[in-house]
Formats: structure tokens, C-alpha cells, sequence
């Protein structure tokens, strides 16, 4: 009795913090939602144009028409300097989907002294910005497990408002939904991922399998790479009311950086095995420095760490 009576204490406690988490997030958005925009103005940004003819917008040449061709594709105004018909074609421009997702587990509120922002804020940053770059490039973006790919010049409000709603449901998952994403998509993926790796190897799968690219973002604290704990410390387990107190934090330094490398490497082989990129981008560093190292990848449609 005792027993259920503290897990019960646990799960409320537990509950409580989500709420509060949930209420916290709502309240930064906003201020967020500026620095996502002012990163991504950082960015150089435009159509992605394939340079051939096609369907689009944008003048790419003149060329003689040839019989058969309808007459509405004629510029007159360029025929009328020569004596040739000539035929004004525009550039193909192929919207691409790109799927972003963002890490909002408890482990993503972590922040130290010397970081610039929460993780969490740094993946909202990363991926609203990052959807507001692409979008103005004329791709549809979507949020993994939310919404539909939109093409919105509002897609950065569209996307708050979504999360918002999703925090108010509940506990976010620690890794995307595990779904096959459709053949010639893009999947971005920001968080922590401190996961098992075989869990997440097993969603990186599940999404590529029908042929997706993806890029993976691991965000990290500085703290969280160096250990630099010593003497009596306390930590505190951000799922539950948990807690390890230990003397001479110092001495378990070596190994666990050896484990964060190892899971780093199992993380970078699930990806790499897929044709994805993986990258891991600090929180002491600029948020438009992974921005455009994300771009570029993207433009490119290639993976590779």
C-alpha cells in the first residue's frame, strides 16, 4: 500500500511538472518565434530553381518557337525586335516536402551557465526558422506527427499554435513518429536523442524506408560533453522524481564520456546507414551556424555527416 501510495505521489509530481513545463513553453513562444524569424533573415534564401524549363515563375530564356506549340507561350514583345517567333520559357521549380520535427522532452529544458539557451529553445529556434527559410523557398513544410506540409508565408505562427495545442495534450514523445515518409521527402530532425540507440535507429528506419532523406541535429549543452562535476553532487532525473547522489563526481568523467562517444557513434552509423546526415550543433554556438549547414544539405538533397 505504501508502495502505490508513492508511485502515485511520483506520477502526480511527474504530472505537475508537465503542466508547468506545458504553461512555460506557451509563455516563451512568442519571444521565440521573433528570434526564429531574425535567424532565419541571417540566411540567404530563394526559389530553387532546377535550371531547365518546366513549370514556375521565374524568366530562365528565350527560344525560337517551334511549329505545333501552342500560341499563348509566345512573347510578342521580344518577337517584334527580330524576325523570328520566340517563346518565353520559365524555369522549373520543383516544391520539395520536408518534414521538421523538434524535440520537446523533459531532457530538452536542461540548460547551464555558459549555454546561450535552454536545448529546447534551441530546437524551436533551429526548426521554426528553418521552416520559414524553406518556405519562403518555396518548399511545403510540415511538422512530423502534426500538420500537414503547408507552402504559408504564416507557417512560423501556424506552427506554434500546433504546438501548443500538442503540449496541452500531454507529455511530447521523446523521438518523431516512426512512419514511413514518402519517397523523394526530406525529414529534419532536432533534439537531444538521448533515447536508446536502438530505439532510435529503429525510427530512423522506419521513416527512411521507403526512400526519404533526413538530417539529424543532435543538440547538446556544453556541460553535458565536458562532466565537468566534482567533489559531492546530486543529480536529478528530469522523468521522475528521482534522484543520485554520489561523492567524487570526478571520478565517473572518463566514462561517461566514453558512453556519450559510443552512443554518438551508434546514433551516427543509424543515420549514415540510411543515406542520412548527422551533425551535433552545441548550445554555446550560434543557432544560424547549424541553420545554414542544415540549408545547404537540404539544397543539395544528399546526407553524410
Amino acid at each position: 500500500m505504501v508502495g502505490a501510495r508513492l508511485l502515485e505521489t511520483d506520477e502526480r509530481a511527474v504530472e505537475t511538472r508537465h503542466q508547468h513545463g506545458a504553461l512555460d513553453l506557451a509563455r516563451r513562444l512568442p519571444a521565440l518565434l521573433v528570434a526564429a524569424k531574425e535567424v532565419a533573415a541571417t540566411a540567404m534564401h530563394g526559389v530553387h530553381g532546377r535550371k531547365r524549363a518546366g513549370v514556375g515563375e521565374t524568366f530562365w530564356q528565350f527560344r525560337p518557337f517551334v511549329w505545333g506549340e501552342s500560341t499563348t507561350r509566345i512573347d510578342w514583345r521580344r518577337s517584334a525586335r527580330d524576325d523570328r517567333v520566340y517563346v518565353r520559357e520559365r524555369e522549373w521549380e520543383a516544391a520539395h516536402t520536408v518534414w521538421v520535427w523538434m524535440d520537446r522532452s523533459p531532457s530538452m529544458a536542461y540548460v547551464s551557465s555558459i549555454a546561450m539557451q535552454p536545448k529546447i529553445d534551441r530546437a524551436l529556434v533551429l526548426g521554426l526558422a528553418l521552416s520559414d527559410l524553406l518556405v519562403r523557398g518555396g518548399e511545403r513544410v510540415g511538422l512530423a506527427g502534426l500538420t500537414r506540409a503547408l507552402a504559408t508565408r504564416g507557417i512560423v505562427e501556424r506552427f506554434a499554435q500546433a504546438l501548443i495545442e500538442d503540449e496541452r495534450r500531454g507529455n511530447p514523445a521523446e523521438l518523431p513518429p516512426a512512419e514511413a515518409l514518402a519517397p523523394r521527402t526530406q525529414a529534419v530532425l532536432i533534439g537531444d536523442f538521448l533515447s536508446p540507440a536502438d530505439d532510435i535507429r529503429a525510427t530512423i528506419h522506419a521513416m527512411a524506408s521507403r526512400g526519404a532523406l533526413g538530417h539529424v541535429v543532435m543538440i547538446a549543452d556544453p556541460v553535458e560533453e565536458t562532466f565537468p562535476f566534482t567533489g559531492h553532487t546530486e543529480f536529478l532525473d528530469v522523468d521522475s522524481s528521482a534522484t543520485l547522489r554520489v561523492g567524487e563526481a570526478e571520478s565517473f568523467r572518463a566514462d561517461y564520456i566514453a558512453r556519450l562517444a559510443a552512443h554518438r557513434d551508434a546514433v551516427r552509423e543509424a543515420c549514415l546507414s540510411r543515406g542520412w546526415s548527422f551533425t551535433v550543433h552545441r548550445t554555446d554556438r550560434p543557432a544560424s551556424q547549424a541553420l545554414l549547414a542544415l540549408r545547404m544539405r537540404l539544397e543539395a538533397g544528399q546526407g553524410g555527416a
